[in-house]
């Protein structure tokens, strides 16, 4: 079992920056790829970015030039700076861990709200 508790969301004004981080217990060793989605109210759930265990990222052309995604392995923990936020941006923002072996895992979620 793999445990993954995000933290970071808050209330931001249009153009603010946060940073999101998850933080990875239980069975790491075999953690592979790591990444972000988030779900706005009323929609469906969206990708935002991955990082991979070697440290190799991707982004959804929606977060691209404005998000970076970072991972530390000697933490467990995988970060989302987020700079340049938009309303649209608003959304519970979750992270996902691939188990090679067991699947993957997701946080509960944390709140990002985008004020205009």
């Amino acid at each position: 079992q793999v445990q993954l508790v995000e933290s970071g969301g808050g209330l931001v004004q249009a153009g603010g920056s946060l940073r999101l981080s998850c933080a990875a217990s239980g069975s790491i060793f075999r953690l592979n790829n790591m990444g972000w989605y988030r779900q706005a109210p009323g929609k469906q759930r969206d990708w935002v970015a991955t990082i991979t265990s070697g440290g190799f990222t991707n982004y959804a052309d929606s977060v691209k030039g404005r998000f970076t995604i970072s991972r530390d392995n000697a933490k467990n923990t995988v970060y989302l700076q987020m700079n340049g936020l938009k309303p649209e941006d608003t959304a519970v923002y979750s992270c996902n861990a691939d188990h090679i072996g067991q699947g993957r895992y997701w946080g509960q979620g944390t709140q990002v709200t985008v004020s205009s």
